[in-house]
């Protein structure tokens, strides 16, 4: 009929395509660095005369990495078992301490000595004391890796707790609220975002104590792998394998950011409503 009128057609909108877009130019900077820092090494290697024994080519590490993938990645399972559950147990313990230390102000006094002290171990050190103490197996790695993650998750959670507005506390005390009702609707809700800034410190801490754990004693891992290759003198192998394990970190980091982004989906309407 002549009287109708068309209906303009709807258009996508490109809002969704942002983030992508977002991403994809916040990559160029750091791309272009490793990409520029790596080239730089592929000439130095190539002309200045220098060994393949003493410093591969990066075209050289990725060749082996490839060839010797399937020894990678069989070497890496273990580390990434060790490293997953130590870093389970050192957040069970960061949280399960958090919460007398905050419930118990005298703790806080009494412990945050002993945990400070705890920090000032060298890894170097006391690696292979503890694998002599508990053996070559899982628990002591276990144990490694939660010793030089859970601090930063502690010092954290106890901070975001203490950040708590007393008006809030104050305002769910005088509804008949009680001390741990407080402390679910108040005080941990104001802790996440330093357990997910203590979350991130720690997770790059992980993969290095696994590998410090196995480099002491161990019968497979990259730690075991990369020590094997340097007594072979093959610094091609214990560069892959350092990639490898520095992929394993990368990893566990996006993965803390994206749980944190689950976590806390109000945070990032926040910082694109101030880019606004």
């Amino acid at each position: 009929m002549r009287g109708r009128q068309r209906l303009p057609a709807v258009v996508p909108s490109p809002v969704s395509s942002r983030p992508i877009a977002s991403l994809l130019v916040k990559a160029v900077p750091v791309t272009m660095s490793v990409g520029l820092l790596l080239l730089a090494w592929e000439l130095y290697a190539i002309y200045s005369g220098i060994k393949p024994t003493t410093l591969p080519a990066p075209s050289r590490v990725l060749e082996q990495a490839m060839l010797n993938r399937e020894a990678l990645i069989d070497n890496a399972a273990p580390t990434i078992r060790a490293t997953l559950l130590g870093f389970a147990c050192s957040l069970s313990v960061a949280f399960a301490l958090s919460i007398l230390v905050d419930f118990f102000q005298p703790l806080r006094r009494a412990l945050f000595p002993v945990f400070i002290f705890s920090q000032t171990l060298p890894l170097v050190a006391i690696a292979p004391l503890v694998v002599l103490w508990f053996g070559f197996g899982l628990a002591p790695k276990i144990m490694l890796v939660a010793l030089v993650t859970f601090f930063p998750m502690l010092v954290a959670l106890v901070e975001g707790y203490e950040s708590t507005e007393a008006e809030i506390g104050q305002m769910l005390h005088a509804m008949g609220a009680g001390r741990w009702r407080i402390f679910v609707l108040a005080r941990l809700p104001s802790a996440l975002p330093y357990f997910f800034a203590g979350l991130r410190i720690s997770i790059t801490y992980a993969v290095v104590g696994a590998i410090f754990a196995e480099y002491a004693g161990a019968a497979k891992g990259l730690g075991i792998y990369m020590l094997n290759a340097k007594n072979d003198f093959r610094p091609d192998l214990v560069l892959a394998a350092v990639g490898v394990s520095a992929a394993l970190t990368l990893a566990l980091f996006g993965l803390t950011v994206l749980l944190q982004r689950i976590a806390m989906p109000w945070e990032g309407k926040q910082t694109a409503g101030k880019r606004r």
